[in-house]
């Protein structure tokens, strides 16, 4: 169980990280990224900042390459960068003992993906044997009762 207040620092490292990536950062091999969690250690001494690398590809051998190489650059850039977000993090937080940083890439968007892809696949077997088997129905087209309506005899 953590504690509200460890809770509440590792939300604020977030979006102090976050910010730092985006604001003032430069480092050409950055891709676009997004700080997902952060979990910080009940002792606030140490955190691990979760990322995702976006990165474009046409197809899936040159896409598969090119997240490859994307998280491989962001993952130097980040480890060389540490010193300076750790210091900023220091900084706002005022805490006399700023945390240790370690950035880990989070593999979440790569689980969704392979859920995603199996998810699809199923879709497309279920679609298949409903296109195979006859869509006749076995009794009458709607098997529920009616209530019987009386037919009222014509006045006329």
């Amino acid at each position: 169980m953590v504690s509200p207040r460890v809770r509440k620092i590792a939300d604020r490292i977030q979006v102090i990280v976050a910010e730092m990536l985006e604001r003032r950062i430069k480092d050409p091999r950055l891709g676009f990224v997004t700080v997902t969690d952060v979990r910080l250690t009940g002792d606030t001494q140490q955190a691990t900042i979760f990322y995702t690398v976006l990165a474009g590809g046409t197809g899936q051998a040159d896409e598969q390459q090119s997240d490859e190489a994307a998280l491989a650059a962001t993952a130097a850039a980040l480890e060389s960068a540490k010193g300076l977000i750790r210091s900023e993090v220091a900084k706002q937080l005022g805490m006399r003992h700023a945390p240790s940083l370690e950035f880990v890439a989070d593999a979440l968007p790569e689980s969704a993906r392979h859920l995603d892809e199996v998810l699809a696949r199923a879709r497309a077997l279920d679609e298949a044997v409903a296109a195979q088997r006859g869509t006749a129905y076995a009794g009458d087209e709607d098997p529920y009762k009616k209530p019987r309506v009386l037919e009222e005899p014509d006045e006329e």
